[in-house]
Order: C-alpha cells, then sequence, then structure tokens
C-alpha cells in the first residue's frame, strides 16, 4: 500500500511553482462528497502555497474526464490556458465489471493525455473497493489526496517549466 509519509511528495520547499499558472480541476458528479473534498484539497494548496488560477470543470462521469482535457486543452488560449490538469474523481466498486471498465478507461485516457499534451494531467481519481477506503484518502489514515493531487500539480509545473 502506498504510504505518501515514506516520499518526499509533500515536502514543499522545493519544486514548487511561486508564479502564475492556470490550473484546470476536471471533477466528476457521482460520490460528490468525496470529490467535492478531493477539490477542496487541491484548492487550499493553492491558496497557501502559490498564485494560481483555478478553473474548474464538472463531467458526469470518470470516462467522461479525458475527454474534456483534450477538448480544453485544444480550445483554451490566453490567461486561461492551462499549466496543468487535475483529474478527481471517485470510482467505488459495484457488484458488476462495470467497475474495471470504468478505472481502466479513465487511467488509459489520462495516460494518453500525458503523453500527447505538453502539459502535465495530474491522476487524483480515487478507485477504490468501499466507501470508507475513499474517506480514509480525503483527510483519514492514508492522508488527502488532494492536498497530494495539488503538490504534485505544482511541481510539475514547476519542472515543465524548468525544462522549456
Amino acid at each position: 500500500m502506498a504510504d505518501v509519509s515514506k516520499s518526499h511528495l509533500l515536502q514543499t520547499d522545493t519544486g514548487i511553482l511561486n508564479r502564475d499558472a492556470c490550473i484546470v480541476l476536471v471533477k466528476t458528479e457521482w460520490n460528490a462528497a468525496i470529490v467535492d473534498e478531493l477539490e477542496q484539497g487541491c484548492l487550499r494548496v493553492f491558496a497557501t502555497d502559490s498564485q494560481v488560477k483555478v478553473v474548474t470543470l464538472v463531467v458526469p462521469g470518470a470516462v467522461e474526464i479525458p475527454f474534456i482535457i483534450q477538448r480544453y486543452y485544444k480550445e483554451k488560449t490566453g490567461p486561461l490556458r492551462p499549466d496543468a490538469f487535475i483529474a478527481l474523481g471517485c470510482v467505488i466498486r459495484g457488484d458488476t465489471p462495470h467497475f474495471e471498465y470504468v478505472c481502466e478507461t479513465v487511467t488509459d485516457g489520462i495516460l494518453q493525455l500525458n503523453l500527447s499534451l505538453p502539459v502535465p494531467v495530474i491522476f487524483g481519481v480515487l478507485t477504490v473497493n468501499e466507501e470508507q477506503q475513499a474517506i480514509e484518502r480525503i483527510g483519514g489514515t492514508h492522508g488527502h489526496k488532494g492536498e497530494e493531487a495539488g503538490i504534485t500539480a505544482l511541481k510539475m509545473i514547476a519542472l515543465n517549466r524548468s525544462i522549456n
């Protein structure tokens, strides 16, 4: 099991962006209370560690996340041109194989975006067996995955800009 305390991710003294950036959060309507808390975790990071413009887009479900990210990137220019995207969702296992299809589709879609877009797409989609596991990942025993996604976006923007 991944344990963020064994990483340097939460150390924000290096690799953090201190310049203007635009980050687009794409969140799902499913499991709204959990996804809303993931979003709040991202926003807390942005409010304290940098000056970031945030655009939030809401899609029906996790499968639709890659489509709207690709479409938004192709259409937006100027100050709302994204420096990074964060995909936020929560897929909870049910009684059918649907869970596997959704998880695989959104994961593959975000991978393809990371390989094709010139900006990072952060995977902030929880894929859990039960709701309690999701709760443990929004401030419980497994940290706050929304905050981790926000920090990751800032670090990836800084790294991406340093390469350019």
